[in-house]
């Protein structure tokens, strides 16, 4: 055999080898990329699991239903809970002594007295009459129906004494403890008892401080993109400048939130735990990405629409204007709502400037104390009550659901608008 027949059947094998290799090298890295989305699905299905697991009973919230007597003198002197009280006693007529009765009362919810009011103030004529109402019932007592505080466990050690369960197994045997949508948890502000406890107040505070936030960032930022790429000289200054943006884009967001708290509360004296503030501390925090995000969008523009522009005559401005800044919208506008979407899932920021406040009240104005959805999440998880827990995990569900569709939106936005070049 000749030695260029062997060295060609040499060259031969090992090419073969190498080729194996590789094909085997790209294997295994498909494999490791499917190894890791795998993976990453199956950690997201245990978070969102976990979520749901724990939060969905919260959209559900046990409710009593009592005989009452509207008797005129309790109504006029606005003594309700003793007419739920003697509703009470009446179902349970063999609890006579003073600390069973007291057990008793605790049956209800403290906010059920609020409930019998409004329905006398929107029906008046009612009064003296015998009326049958569906009232709240107390945190512990809605743990104990969804299954959360044991039975079968000694009475020192549940938070429900035996007079209470056997109380609810009267009233559970006569229909009159029923399970309804908790209506609550989407009208009311926060509250000490977790019965009454709503995330409304928090969605118009993140929905008032949104607002503010998408009025400043959004034209400043469009604006200042739109100057740096289309018409800013390329010189040092500018590059300084390009440098601090994408520099302040990846920023911690409690700096801003001590940017706020030094500047517009120390210095310029603004109303603490106010939309207002959140938004100008959202905005600054924000202003970096939509600003990256519109000058991505604009250079992906051809230079050939610039230039046909200019050829016929349109000014720069014209050019930017009517050619340019209508075909990067659609990325623009991605980039602004998932910015948007950022500021509605932050919490350090707020807490910063006071939005972890305690507030019952719904706000009105850009200036009424206010909380925040993500920083009313973090103030139900640090409760000690095993009912806020659950209303935790409902509340990081509304959160998401508000996510996903604002990022949705922008997925929607950008397959509907984009252009391929």
């Amino acid at each position: 055999m000749s030695v260029t027949a062997t060295k060609s059947r040499y060259q031969s094998a090992e090419f073969s080898d190498r080729l194996r290799r590789r094909y085997a090298a790209e294997r295994r890295f498909r494999l490791a990329g499917m190894a890791a989305v795998g993976i990453a699905s199956l950690m997201l299905v245990v978070l969102l699991g976990s979520i749901v697991g724990k939060g969905y009973t919260a959209f559900w919230q046990t409710q009593i239903r009592l005989e009452v007597t509207l008797d005129k003198t309790q109504v006029e002197e606005g003594n309700y809970m003793p007419v739920l009280r003697q509703a009470l006693y009446a179902v349970v007529p063999e609890v006579t002594d003073r600390a069973g009765r007291r057990s008793l009362n605790e049956l209800l919810s403290s906010g059920a007295p609020y409930q019998l009011e409004a329905m006398v103030k929107a029906n008046p004529s009612i009064v003296g009459t015998k009326q049958t109402v569906w009232v709240l019932a107390d945190d512990e007592v809605d743990q104990f129906m969804k299954g959360f505080i044991r039975r079968d466990v000694p009475e020192s050690e549940r938070r429900l004494n035996d007079i209470k369960i056997g109380a609810l197994d009267k009233l559970a045997a006569a229909g009159a403890v029923k399970s309804a949508f908790n209506t609550t948890l989407f009208t009311a502000g926060d509250s000490r008892e977790p019965e009454q406890a709503g995330i409304w107040g928090a969605i118009v505070g993140s929905f008032l401080t949104l607002v503010v936030t998408m009025l400043l960032s959004v034209p400043i930022g469009i604006a200042a993109a739109v100057y740096l790429e289309e018409f800013a000289p390329k010189n040092r200054w500018t590059d300084l400048i390009e440098v601090n943006i994408n520099n302040l884009a990846a920023v911690p967001s409690i700096i801003f939130g001590l940017l706020g708290l030094a500047v517009f509360l120390g210095f310029f004296g603004m109303p603490r735990s106010a939309p207002l503030v959140g938004g100008l501390v959202m905005a600054l925090m924000t202003l970096p990405v939509i600003i990256i995000a519109s000058r991505v969008a604009l250079k992906a523009v051809p230079p050939s629409i610039r230039e046909a522009a200019l050829g016929v005559g349109a000014s720069p401005l014209q050019t930017v204007a009517h050619h340019v800044l209508p075909l990067a919208m659609p990325g623009i506008l991605t980039g602004t709502i998932i910015g948007m979407a950022r500021a509605l899932g932050e919490t350090a920021p707020l807490l910063m400037i006071g939005m972890v406040a305690f507030i019952v009240d719904i706000p009105h104005g850009l200036t009424d104390s206010a909380t925040a959805l993500p920083v009313q999440i973090y103030m139900w998880a640090d409760s000690p009550e095993r009912a806020f827990t659950e209303r935790t995990s409902a509340a990081i569900l509304v959160l998401l659901a508000f996510l996903i569709l604002m990022n949705g939106l922008a997925v929607f936005l950008r397959k509907k608008f984009e252009r391929r070049w």
